[in-house]
């Protein structure tokens, strides 16, 4: 299965940037040895509409031209459902095993997903109740998704 995140906006050269790169390796160093077909990050350039509305449709279709067929969709928002580490490995695990094809992670801009992407997303998750920007939800997933890796893997990075 191969894993894709799908943010609106670019992250600048920074400390953001280098960790999340970091994440990125080490999921891809343990990720193969589990079935995963690497990690990639498809940014989507920010929409300069005026309107919120026209913002978020020109960004979800980005989005959405950038979902191969046959994809689970993730909607991070935060109006989702606040998943623990090992329930989220072992959704990952489920999937993967369900042999799904893709599984995409989609990141909105500072307006949000649009409700139509939120209601095609297999599972909308949230990092608690609190408003993140957008760069740092991405850096939050990454570590996620190599944690989720690690537990998978009987590996004591998490020690929960």
């Amino acid at each position: 299965m191969r894993l894709v995140v799908i943010p609106i906006g670019r992250l600048k050269q920074g400390p953001e940037r280098e960790l999340t790169e970091r994440y990125r390796e080490r999921f891809d160093e343990i990720g193969r040895k589990l079935g995963f077909r690497g990690l990639e990050i498809q940014e989507i350039p920010e929409s300069r509409a005026r309107d919120t509305a026209t913002r978020m449709a020109e960004e979800a279709a980005g989005i959405s031209a950038a979902i191969p067929a046959k994809s689970v969709l993730v909607a991070l928002d935060e109006r989702g459902e606040n998943i623990d580490s090992a329930t989220f490995a072992r959704q990952l695990g489920r999937w993967r095993d369900e042999q799904a094809a893709n599984t995409i992670f989609a990141i909105g801009g500072a307006d949000g997903l649009s409700p139509e992407l939120r209601r095609k997303a297999k599972l909308v998750m949230a990092f608690g109740t609190a408003t993140w920007p957008h760069q740092m939800v991405r850096l939050m997933l990454l570590e996620q998704l190599y944690r989720a890796a690690t537990i998978l893997a009987g590996h004591p990075y998490h020690r929960a």
